[in-house]
């Protein structure tokens, strides 16, 4: 027996994936709140009702922006490169070695979560929450690493990767010649003042 396919069936999720992917290219590439949802609905070729459809507003938008990202950003950070790291020091270095090569790259435009707190100044935003919870979590997870590495303060050592990491995102978009290309000898010295043995101890 031949099974009937509603060729309709899928359509409101495949014009929400389309809506997504036209908002996520839009909002880093021009920031949310220069993007207009008219602008989003002509990019993934759908109408107006569809958006509202599957997102009530422009803000649940933006924070379903917000979200998709982070789920990017946890895979590039936890896999730098696609590869596993057993080792935390190589790990971080791993990642920031990849991260300051991307920020001289054409077109980098930071970190949008780090954008969107920028963006957003209400902490009662949608997409601010997204990105002030992101932020918070990997706070605690550069602690974590940096634990890992027997930093005397992990809690510092930790910070200041966090320091180091937001100030590549934020240089890199302002020249090709700035300070992300001293990032990664930068984060050996932290790293390596932060674990070393004290001496006569």
């Amino acid at each position: 027996m031949t099974k009937t396919v509603d060729p309709s069936a899928d359509r409101p999720a495949r014009a929400a994936d389309r809506i997504r992917a036209s908002a996520s290219e839009l909002f880093y590439r021009e920031g949310i709140r220069a993007v207009g949802v008219d602008e989003v609905v002509e990019r993934a070729g759908v109408t107006k009702p569809s958006l509202y459809r599957s997102f009530a507003s422009k803000d649940d938008l933006a924070a379903a922006y917000m979200r998709d990202y982070e789920a990017n950003f946890w895979e590039k950070f936890e896999k730098p490169g696609g590869k596993s790291y057993s080792d935390a020091r190589e790990h971080v270095l791993a990642y920031i070695r990849i991260l300051s090569s991307n920020a001289v790259a054409e077109g980098y435009r930071g970190c949008g979560l780090s954008n969107a707190t920028v963006e957003y100044p209400s902490r009662d935003n949608p997409a601010r929450q997204v990105a002030e919870a992101h932020k918070k979590l990997f706070r605690k997870r550069l602690r974590e690493l940096a634990t890992l590495m027997g930093a005397r303060q992990p809690a510092v050592l930790g910070d200041a990767l966090l320091l180091l990491i937001e100030g590549i995102y934020s240089t890199g978009q302002q020249s090709e010649d700035g300070p992300a290309q001293s990032a990664l000898a930068v984060a050996k010295l932290l790293i390596d003042a932060s674990v070393a043995k004290r001496r006569g101890g």
